[in-house]
């Protein structure tokens, strides 16, 4: 049984993107070791392959990546891999000199366009830290796959190597009934609004979705997960008294995230395009969407949006300005008729979009290694 060591730098329990991979990995005859970080609100882990989280001194910053790494390095020499599986640019110089030093392989897996997101753009000294990291490394790997054809290509053009996607798909899932008390519990008789993920940071469009329920008719907003706007997504929402109709929850397991997914009327996506990172991202929630048959109000960002016209899914729109947006919102949840195609094509989608299929290419990435 080959070994893959995995490692990221977040504390590993929302992280559904590397549950899944490693979940796979090891139903296919794989031994996996996750290695993350402990933080000081972290919750306990129970997972069917083993995991390691480092208890660090630095927690942001330089001097954070600069133990994390140094941590892993030692970590990974001692692990006996037999594959290294670096998730973004802030593990991978730790597992390039480990893979060098151990004479393994490698795999790069990259979540992101990492030096174009919108922490780094405004921060051109850090922005080239990274971008050395990268123009040194990836130009050298034999191994790499990323999230969707986009940056796919970005990343092939700019340093000439094989570029494989795997997206970021969730898994198939049945669709059981909620309890009636459930759903009084959480939409008090109303339309539900729903934008979710580990990621609500600036340029997200959750403080456009927090103004826009001045204008939205009978419905309320609930935000779930965590980010760098949420303490100011919560003044807001004081400052503009809207505590009934926005409901702001911090990050939950992702099978009691599902619970409030699926009996959302609507699920929100409203990323800018700010950097090019958002411009190309896909990101998981949109395909939370897809298997909760959540219909989809999304911004016009490239991958996304043409995911959504292609199968016809729910509306796409071209401007953040909340009175519009709050206007589309209420044509949407009063056309029934398109709303309800919606939600036929959202059942057909759910049966191509879902990680068992997406999973496939995962195998063969792997039984195929350079």
């Amino acid at each position: 049984m080959k070994r893959i060591v995995v490692s990221v730098t977040n504390d590993l329990t929302t992280d559904q993107r590397v549950d899944r991979i490693c979940t796979t990995l090891s139903q296919n005859n794989y031994e996996i070791i996750l290695i993350g970080r402990q933080l000081s609100n972290s919750k306990p882990i129970s997972r069917n392959y083993k995991t390691h989280r480092f208890k660090l001194l630095f927690n942001k910053g330089f001097l954070f990546y600069a133990e994390y790494n140094i941590r892993l390095f030692i970590k990974l020499l001692f692990s006996k891999p037999n594959i290294l599986l670096a998730n973004d640019l802030d593990t991978l110089l730790a597992n390039f000199l480990a893979s060098k030093f151990l004479k393994t392989k490698l795999v790069y897996d990259s979540h992101e366009l990492f030096t174009e997101v919108p922490e780094l753009i405004h921060r051109p000294f850090i922005q080239n830290i990274w971008l050395t990291i990268e123009k040194f490394i990836v130009p050298k790997l034999k191994n790499m796959y990323t999230v969707n054809s986009s940056i796919a290509s970005i990343y092939t053009k700019k340093y000439a190597i094989n570029v494989q996607i795997i997206r970021n798909i969730a898994l198939k899932l049945n669709i059981e009934p909620s309890s009636a008390n459930f759903i009084k519990k959480i939409k008090k008789g109303k339309r539900m609004l729903i934008l979710q993920g580990s990621g609500i940071n600036i340029d997200r469009g959750a403080e456009e979705a927090v103004e826009m329920m001045r204008y939205v008719e009978n419905a309320i907003l609930y935000i779930i997960g965590s980010g760098d706007v949420f303490t100011l997504l919560k003044e807001k929402r004081k400052s503009l008294k809207l505590e009934e109709k926005v409901i702001i929850l911090d990050k939950m397991p992702y099978a009691e995230l599902l619970k409030y997914t699926k009996v959302a009327d609507l699920g929100l996506s409203l990323d800018k395009k700010t950097n090019l990172n958002y411009e190309y991202s896909l990101p998981n929630k949109v395909f939370d969407y897809i298997q909760c048959n959540t219909p989809i109000l999304a911004s016009n960002r490239k991958e996304v949006a043409s995911l959504i016209t292609k199968n016809n899914l729910g509306k796409i729109t071209t401007s953040h300005n909340p009175q519009k947006l709050a206007k589309i919102v209420n044509e949407i949840l009063a056309n029934k008729k398109e709303y309800d195609t919606w939600k036929e094509n959202l059942k057909k989608a759910a049966e191509i979009y879902n990680w068992e299929n997406e999973s496939k290419k995962l195998i063969e990435i792997y039984t195929k290694l350079n």
